[in-house]
Order: structure tokens, then C-alpha cells, then sequence
């Protein structure tokens, strides 16, 4: 399948769970790919697996919270393959649990500075970049279930996943017209290294208990997330924009 055949993307926190995933499906499916993460090692590891595999990718160290590392991520892209057509804003942190009454403020801030104020950054310099481009893109913004779901112990995690919920719906108010689609993914509980995190920190049985309130008794993989990504990438969701797509097998309906 070449559905993007021509076009250059990014993601974000590509380094492994579903950012690594969506890399890779984007690749297969004809995207040129830059990679970006903190951890450098990791991501120049999946350019070559990529390149191995007959794809074209590159990576950029990047974190996510710093805005001259976000312009540089955007700048590599343009100058690397010579346009922006899709990002895939994944980056993402907040695996320790913590009682709001006492939530260690510099906590606080980390998460907020990489889910939300990262989530802004990156953003704002893919959308200058599609739009001096002058061919329009799609900006696909990966949430969480606890974009609208609140958890007792992970209230940094869920108002930092809350945000970006309506900087999605704000920023294809302003940016459609001019051919910029925005929207936004939710997974649910996903076989990722940050899962298995959080189930280190609230144990085994509450782990089981999440996959147990999901409708369909599992988990989820991250290819699956990485297809939803990869639809509202393509052109046939071209009329779909400022929405949210919540992939997590029915877990938001059973609370």
C-alpha cells in the first residue's frame, strides 16, 4: 500500500510503543519519516530498521518541552525530504502515581511542560511549516482515554492529556480553511513501555482490572492505534477535522 507516496511526516516520541508503530506503518505506506525523541539511541535504531525494510526515515533527537529543539525537528523534515505533509504529536510522560494532596509540584510541571505545553510547541511550528508550504497537511495530537477520564493518582497525567483536547478543536478552527486537518487520538490501555510502567506502580490487579472494563477483555496493541492514526492521515478523512477518535476497545463506556 502507497497511500503516502510522496509525503514526509513526523512523529513524535517515536522511540518505541506507538509512536515507534506509527513510524513504521508510515513508512510501509510510502511517508518519508522523521523520527523524534529523547532518547536518540532508540530512534536511530528504528531509521534503520525502517531503511532495512525499504522505507525512508531519519531521526532528530528532540524534546519536546524545549521550542528551538521543536523548530530544529520541523527545520530537519523541510530540509531533509522538503515539505511537511503529516505530524504525529505522541510524545508523552506520566507514569508515577501520586495523591493530588501531595503531587510534588516540579512533578507537576514536567508533564504539563512535555504532554501539554510540548503538545503546543510542536503544533504551532508543523502548522508554519505546512502553511508557508502552501499545500495544506494533517496534525493528528495522540491523547489519552484520560483525556475525559479522570484517575485517582494521576491527576498531572489526565489534566495534561485533558489540554491538548482543546488546543485539537482550536487549532482546526483556525487552520482548516487553509487545508490544515487537526485531530486528535485517544488510546486506551496499550501494550506499551509506558503501561507496563504504570502497571509496576499500581500492581497487577489494578492493571487486570482496567483490561476487565474494557469491552473487549484486552488490550490493545499499538499497530491498532498507529491504523487509527494512519486514517486520519489519509486522504480519506479528508473531511474529518477538530475531532476525536477514541481507540480503546469500549474501556471510556464501562465508567
Amino acid at each position: 500500500m502507497t497511500a503516502f507516496a510522496g509525503k514526509v511526516a513526523i512523529v513524535t516520541g517515536a522511540s518505541s510503543g506507538i509512536g515507534a508503530a506509527t513510524a513504521r506503518l508510515l513508512a510501509e505506506r510510502g511517508a518519508a519519516v522523521v523520527l523524534a525523541a529523547r532518547r536518540e539511541e532508540a530512534i536511530a535504531a528504528l531509521a534503520e530498521e525502517i531503511a532495512r525494510a525499504g522505507g525512508r526515515a531519519s531521526h532528530i533527537r528532540t524534546d519536546v518541552s524545549d521550542a528551538g529543539e521543536v523548530a530544529a525537528m520541523v527545520a530537519c523534515a523541510v530540509e531533509t525530504y522538503g515539505r511537511l505533509d503529516i505530524a504525529v504529536n505522541n510524545a508523552g510522560i506520566g507514569t508515577q502515581v501520586h495523591s493530588i494532596l501531595d503531587l510534588p509540584d516540579d512533578y507537576w510541571d514536567r508533564v504539563q511542560a512535555t504532554n501539554l505545553k510540548g503538545n503546543f510547541l510542536c503544533l504551532k511550528h508543523q502548522a508554519r511549516a505546512m502553511l508557508a508550504a502552501g499545500h495544506g497537511g494533517a496534525i493528528i495530537n495522540v491523547g489519552s482515554v484520560n483525556t475525559f477520564l479522570g484517575c485517582p493518582g494521576a491527576a498531572a497525567y489526565c489534566a495534561s492529556k485533558a489540554g491538548p483536547l482543546a488546543l485539537t478543536t482550536s487549532a482546526s478552527a483556525e487552520l482548516a480553511a487553509q487545508g490544515i486537518r487537526v485531530n486528535l487520538v485517544c488510546p486506551g490501555v496499550t501494550d506499551t513501555p509506558m503501561h507496563h510502567e504504570i502497571k509496576a506502580n499500581l500492581g497487577p490487579e489494578a492493571f487486570e482490572g482496567m483490561k476487565a472494563q474494557t469491552h473487549q477483555r484486552r488490550i490493545g496493541d499499538p499497530a491498532e492505534i498507529a491504523r487509527a492514526i494512519a486514517f486520519l492521515a489519509s486522504d480519506e478523512a479528508s473531511f474529518i477535522t477538530g475531532t476525536t477518535l477514541t481507540a480503546d476497545g469500549g474501556f471510556h463506556l464501562t465508567l
